[in-house]
């Protein structure tokens, strides 16, 4: 009998160093909100999404990159000197399409650029969960769900993220992992509820009280963006098109 291949669960980018990801498909997850921005702008007909983990390199890629946007947030807030902030909503079709997006995040973008050894890297989001689940599935490889959390510290939307992908996926794959059994269980017990469940989160009181509920909202409605971003050469696109 063929043996499945392994998936694990990082809770943290602090702890990433405990995990071997070579030769894994990487899904890095920023619920809140980075790879919920990256998803949505690609389905809504961006060209790229070029992640960068620094505010100046921001700039200085998206003045030299025709056609672009800059885009990212430091603390929730838009960072400055970019155009645009951190919201999936910002990045409606009329507005990105056939753009480049610049982003460049507290957590999520920073994960991007931490785990260049895997053999893909790919994100995930409740935008996009069924399609990347499907992804998984149908590569067969090894698989690492990488959380970036919250400036290293452990945050419960990733988890929660992390959790539904295993609930959904766990039969294709050997998991001897803790933190993979642990973000399972926290998905079970939520029943698919997941913004009520997150109401007492630190996120969730952090970025409510920069107004930022209709994001959150839309950040845990699962499959409005059926797409699956892959990074190929510092860009990320929808993995249908590379």
């Amino acid at each position: 009998m063929i043996p499945l291949p392994k998936l694990e669960v990082c809770l943290s980018p602090a702890l990433l160093h405990l995990f071997d990801a070579q030769g894994t498909i990487t899904v890095i997850i920023d619920v809140f909100r980075a790879t919920s921005t990256i998803v949505a702008a690609l389905d809504n007909g961006a060209s790229e999404v070029i992640p960068v983990a620094a505010v100046d390199e921001c700039i200085a890629v998206g003045n030299r990159t025709p056609n672009s946007i800059t885009a990212g947030e430091r603390d929730g807030n838009i960072a400055h000197g970019l155009q645009m902030g951190n919201s999936p909503l910002s990045f409606p079709r009329s507005f990105v399409e056939g753009k480049s997006v610049v982003l460049t995040t507290t957590n999520g973008t920073r994960l991007l650029h931490m785990v260049q050894g895997s053999a893909e890297i790919i994100t995930g989001s409740f935008l996009n969960l069924s399609a990347l689940c499907s992804y998984l599935v149908s590569q067969n490889k090894p698989v690492l769900l990488g959380c970036a959390a919250w400036k290293d510290r452990f945050n419960l939307e990733d988890t929660l993220l992390a959790g539904a992908i295993v609930n959904r996926v766990a039969s294709h794959f050997s998991i001897q992992c803790d933190s993979a059994l642990a973000a399972a269980t926290i998905e079970q017990q939520c029943k698919s509820d997941y913004l009520n469940y997150l109401r007492d989160s630190s996120h969730y009181r952090r970025l409510t009280s920069y107004g930022l509920l209709t994001d959150l909202e839309y950040c845990t409605t699962p499959d409005l963006h059926p797409i699956v971003p892959i990074l190929r050469q510092g860009s990320l696109k929808n993995a249908k098109e590379v």
